[in-house]
């Protein structure tokens, strides 16, 4: 890697206290693995020049706390919250089986035509996403940290990598994973 090319670090949260579908609308915490995991991933990639986090509690915290500690600023963005799922907020994949099996095979198969129940379109997530993610523009040489959510970093590598919308759901992005993106490059 150049000493000149711009990195980002899109780095999910841990394991939180919520169940289920916890998107926009669930504001749940991390548990104490679920921060362990975090710092142990920053411990083995650090020397970020500022941070960029959602406004949720799971990636806020561990935001403010890595920016202290390694004296960089901080932005949180309100653009970097994870999809809201409408009713399926709390809710697990196998509560919703019982009550909406066919709903929820539609979404994991095509979630871009069959959105939550009174959740947010993958379109205008995208479209949110983006309008964040271009907004991260780093300076050369810089190294920013966005601190976010499964759905956000899944769809920021599947814009990188050529990933169909429609299959958003297949890209694997485990909990505390630091996806390296270099070069950025913004999306229309």
């Amino acid at each position: 890697m150049s000493t000149d090319s711009a990195r980002i670090g899109l780095l999910r949260h841990g394991e939180t206290t919520g169940q289920g579908f916890c998107g926009r609308g669930s504001d749940v915490p991390l548990t104490e693995a679920g921060w362990g995991a975090m710092r142990d991933t920053l411990a083995r990639d650090a020397g970020w020049d500022r941070v960029v986090c959602s406004p949720l509690m799971r990636c806020l915290g561990p935001a403010e706390a890595f920016a202290e500690e390694a004296g960089v600023p901080l932005a949180v963005d309100e653009r970097l919250a994870e999809l809201d799922f409408g009713d399926w907020e709390g809710r697990t994949a196998a509560a919703l089986m019982e009550t909406h099996a066919d709903a929820l095979g539609r979404f994991w198969q095509d979630p871009l035509n069959h959105p939550p129940p009174n959740g947010e379109s993958l379109s205008d997530f995208r479209e949110r996403v983006v309008a964040g993610w271009n907004d991260l523009a780093p300076n050369e040489g810089e190294r920013v940290l966005v601190i976010a959510h499964g759905g956000v970093i899944r769809l920021i590598r599947a814009l990188q990598e050529g990933w169909p919308l429609e299959k958003l759901l297949s890209i694997d992005v485990p909990l505390a994973s630091l996806h390296i993106v270099e070069p950025w490059e913004p999306y229309p």
